[in-house]
């Protein structure tokens, strides 16, 4: 599912929504969970699951067209866990 797909989702479930106030909903979430993360504090959503940011280390690594050494600088990378029920909802078989 993409971005507009969601969009088009939610304003056809609710009748008294545009799809354009669906935009700016889908996009006011999205840009809450950035920022929050930006500043580094941790998402939860429960039954959904949790956002954090995870350091990573500056490390060498091998160009594999040439084999040069290259160095990656340290960096800040966004990181999801599932939660336990939407695990559970994934995981269910439906008959």
């Amino acid at each position: 599912m993409t971005k507009s797909e969601l969009v088009e989702q939610l304003a056809e479930k609710n009748t008294w929504l545009t799809r354009k106030d669906s935009e700016m909903i889908v996009n006011l979430v999205f840009d809450s969970i950035s920022d929050a993360l930006k500043r580094g504090e941790k998402v939860e959503i429960r039954g959904f699951g949790s956002f954090t940011v995870r350091e990573r280390g500056a490390r060498e690594a091998r160009n594999p067209k040439s084999g040069d050494v290259v160095k990656i600088p340290a960096k800040k990378t966004p990181f999801f866990k599932t939660g336990k029920e939407l695990r559970e909802r994934v995981n269910t078989k439906e008959e």
